[in-house]
């Protein structure tokens, strides 16, 4: 039997989409009651015609007038041209039959592969909590196989009680104009999913002298894991703002304080408070430097300016602008030579950023007498030029390394070493994935340094 087409809410009766759709696999039964029906008086007229002529011995002669014998012809003429007549209204109805059946078929399929285009779980119970229909989505999210649960009781199909409870109270209580909403966590060991469920009932309110009947329940289950995610990642976003701010605000505030108050009084300790306030007000300005650039990557209104860069010029000025910072804690700069020289089709202040964040991170978490190492290195069939910032520094713990591209994700030990805003290597990662097509990696090593490296493509000479 053909499976019904279900719709919620809508105008047209299930009744009449059963019907059609059923058209199929009711056809035989439907013509053989027609032709049981509408043969049955001509049947027995026929019946009662030959038993007529079997008492008599079909001679002209047997009959008691020329007058009979002409009723008992046109009796069997009529009797066969009504029965032609009805088989052939027959004939015509099984063919139109036919078209419903192909027409019910068709529109199935139709159901079908609109279903199995929504990205949304679709699953449609009817009035015994059998499974009338479902798509691969729901196949996939409830982990069954859709080929064999058709017009199977939902609770063999599933195996989520919640789900099944859901379901099942939607049919049989409550308001059935009304759809439920519930938020549900589907899965486990590491691999489960939000989903926001809806429930609605199918009604069937072909008849007009009764109250609609509920006949089944369609529920969509859309994925919101990720809308999760990105709420938490957006509370978590604004909740370290807020105390990345007013840390150095709170500096500032308390320095101005004690300058207004007096508590100055030579001009050695004016001097520091003024360095102090200077530096924290510089913090905070490449606090919001870097929120605004993270905000405008991840938005896409950043204006990349595209030009042919020269990565080894661009390293020296780099080194240049880091020596003075460098030789204050008696730490090496140094620039491996590179065999060749190549150039990046890329935004030249932003791989400038980008290197000046990674070689500072190197020389603050580098204690002193140690080295800074930038290297240059080719891959010509892969058409990359790599740039890697090696030091001697204290290195990273493994359990810290997934996560120091993170925003606002600071080392807990290396707290105490330097300051930062944990904004740094997110801006770097930015950079050169999102707007440069590149790729960040990062090998550490406690006690023996780090070594932050970066890919970027080589520029085309049509480029």
């Amino acid at each position: 039997m053909i499976l019904p087409t279900l719709g919620v809410g809508g105008s047209g009766t299930l009744a009449a989409e059963v019907a059609a759709a059923a058209a199929a696999g009711l056809g035989a039964a439907c013509i053989h009651r027609a032709f049981v029906g509408v043969w049955r008086d001509d049947a027995r007229a026929l019946a009662g015609y030959a038993e007529t002529l079997s008492r008599t011995d079909a001679r002209p002669g047997s009959f008691k007038s020329k007058t009979e014998l002409d009723e008992l012809t046109r009796g069997i003429e009529n009797a066969v041209g009504s029965l032609r007549k009805r088989v052939e209204q027959l004939v015509t109805q099984r063919r139109e039959l036919e078209v419903e059946a192909r027409l019910a078929e068709a529109e199935r399929r139709h159901a079908e592969a609109i279903l199995n285009s929504i990205n949304d779980a679709v699953v449609v119970t009817d009035a015994f909590n059998e499974v009338a229909l479902a798509n691969d989505a729901a196949a996939r999210v409830l982990s069954f196989d859709l080929r064999h649960s058709l017009r199977k009781p939902v609770d063999r199909v599933m195996h989520d009680a919640t789900l099944i409870k859901l379901i099942k109270d939607t049919r049989e209580g409550g308001d059935p104009t009304l759809r439920r909403h519930v938020e549900h966590r589907l899965g486990g060991n590491g691999q489960a999913a939000t989903f926001d469920v809806t429930l609605a009932c199918v009604m069937d309110d072909k008849r007009q002298d009764a109250a609609p009947e509920r006949v089944g329940v369609v529920t969509i289950l859309r994925d919101i894991t990720r809308e999760k995610e990105i709420s938490e990642m957006k509370s978590d976003f604004v909740a370290n703002v807020s105390h990345e701010l007013r840390t150095p605000l709170s500096s500032i505030k308390a320095y101005m304080e004690m300058l207004v108050d007096g508590e100055a009084q030579d001009e050695e300790t004016r001097l520091e408070f003024y360095n102090i306030i200077q530096g924290e007000a510089n913090r905070l300005s490449r606090l919001i430097d870097n929120i605004l650039n993270i905000s405008r990557i991840e938005s896409g209104v950043v204006k990349v300016q595209r030009e042919q860069v020269s990565l080894s010029a661009l390293v020296k000025d780099v080194l240049d602008v880091m020596q003075p910072q460098a030789r204050a804690k008696q730490i090496e700069l140094v620039e491996a030579p590179c065999p060749a020289v190549f150039q990046v089709f890329a935004d030249k202040d932003m791989i400038c950023q980008a290197l000046l964040n990674l070689v500072g991170n190197a020389v603050k978490y580098t204690l002193p007498g140690g080295k800074v190492t930038v290297a240059m290195d080719v891959d010509g069939s892969a058409r990359m030029v790599s740039v890697s910032i090696s030091d001697t520094g204290v290195g990273i713990p493994p359990a810290d390394v997934p996560h120091l591209f993170e925003k606002f994700y600071r080392v807990a030990d290396h707290k105490k070493l330097a300051k930062g805003t944990g904004l740094g290597l997110n801006l770097v990662k930015h950079i050169i994935e999102m707007v440069h097509g590149g790729k960040v990696s990062v090998t550490s090593e406690i006690g023996r340094g780090s070594t932050f490296s970066f890919t970027l493509p080589i520029a085309e000479s049509e480029a």
